[in-house]
């Protein structure tokens, strides 16, 4: 699927990626590691929103490295960025639209949305503007993010900005999409509750892979036990 061979990024003279080799290849991989450890720069590496200072970016065996985001979107990469952006005039049946050129179809639409717990009926014509909560916005972009059905979905810190409630209902949609969907998802989080539903994890220190490993191993490397029920904290303070 995806591979990282020798990738570095560099800005003012700090490395903040240096020198990663990873082979993503799993149904569901989680990227976690302490703040400041480049996890989000590496996922808009894989996307094309930064460039690495050296390095190669190799999907589906075809080097991307130097591709446009565009490009890389129509070979099968979608990103969910931290916090969506807002669109002014836009409605939500207009981006679904937009995401998926090949079925317009308003049933399409609805059941799309329905699979995020959202009601078509309430939320079809809104526009995405301030009007929605952060929960809401969220699950419209997961949402798109179905419609558009790639081989690889990245969602960068996809908890950013949410209520517990919310949160609680997202980790439901990523278990939905892991069982009904056929792409690979890559997530960028610290989330206790979002690593126990990972088939890998990759751990990120100081701009290096310092594991990547199944989820069991890496959760016995964090301490956290996978056999108890998943917490909602952040886990930044256990690195």
């Amino acid at each position: 699927m995806i591979v990282l061979k020798n990738i570095t990024y560099e800005i003012d003279g700090k490395k903040i990626l240096d020198n990663v080799n990873l082979s993503i290849e799993d149904r569901f991989v989680v990227i976690t590691g302490p703040n400041g450890s480049g996890k989000s720069t590496l996922a808009k590496i894989i996307m094309g929103i930064v460039k690495p200072t050296s390095g190669q970016i190799i999907f589906n065996g075809e080097d991307i490295t130097n591709l446009p985001i565009n490009e890389r979107a129509d070979k099968g990469i979608s990103y969910a960025f931290q916090q969506p952006v807002h669109f002014k005039g836009l409605k939500v049946r207009d981006l679904l639209e937009l995401a998926d050129k090949k079925n317009k179809s308003l049933k399409h639409a609805c059941d799309i949305l329905s699979e995020v717990g959202l009601c078509a009926r309430d939320y079809l014509d809104r526009e995405l503007n301030s009007t929605l909560s952060g929960g809401e916005i969220k699950r419209i972009e997961i949402a798109m993010a179905v419609a558009r059905g790639t081989e690889l979905t990245i969602f960068d810190e996809p908890e950013a900005g949410i209520d517990l409630w919310s949160f609680q209902n997202l980790i439901k949609i990523f278990e939905k999409l892991y069982k009904e969907t056929a792409g690979n998802i890559l997530i960028i989080s610290h989330q206790e509750r979002i690593l126990k539903i990972a088939d890998k994890i990759v751990y990120l220190k100081d701009g290096h892979v310092e594991h990547y490993d199944s989820r069991e191993n890496i959760l016995k490397f964090l301490k956290i036990d996978d056999a108890e029920p998943a917490k909602c904290s952040v886990l930044a303070e256990k690195f």
